[in-house]
């Protein structure tokens, strides 16, 4: 997905775990609706500036292809998505330091002032949209088994 898309989601009034979410929809067996109902409370670190929403959207999506669900085998289930779960922190931190939405953008999103800030100072659209992009192709490779 082109940071173009992603800055265009984002005016449309998406979060960016609604995003990597949705972006990977259709492949893991959910609508594109299903996908942004569930990823929907995930934007800006949970509105609370912590974890990031790409980060959770992005996890959400490994759940849905890794997640462990059934009692035969669910350890072994469970041991596959941690590990998958690791890769992703790996990766992400590796490219980015933090997976914290406050430290990453400069801007605490749950406190109104800082909220309005980081929309004034066009940081949301001229940072977030690549980490997306970038989030989006770590997600791909883990996914496909390459990560």
């Amino acid at each position: 997905m082109e940071t173009k898309q992603i800055a265009e989601e984002f005016m449309k009034g998406y979060d960016c775990s609604q995003v990597v979410l949705k972006y990977f929809a259709h492949r893991l067996g959910i609508s594109e609706d299903e996908a942004n109902r569930v990823a929907a409370g995930f934007g800006g670190g949970m509105m609370l500036g912590s974890v990031c929403g790409a980060y959770t959207g992005a996890l959400m999506a490994l759940g849905l292809k890794y997640g462990h669900t059934n009692p035969d085998g669910l350890m072994k289930q469970k041991e596959i998505m941690l590990a998958k779960m690791g890769q992703l922190n790996e990766k992400f931190t590796e490219e980015f330091s933090t997976v914290e939405c406050k430290e990453l953008i400069g801007y605490d999103l749950s406190v109104p002032e800082e909220l309005k800030n980081a929309l004034d100072s066009g940081k949301l659209l001229s940072y977030c949209p690549g980490l997306l992009d970038k989030v989006i192709q770590i997600t791909e490779q883990i996914l496909d088994g390459e990560a």
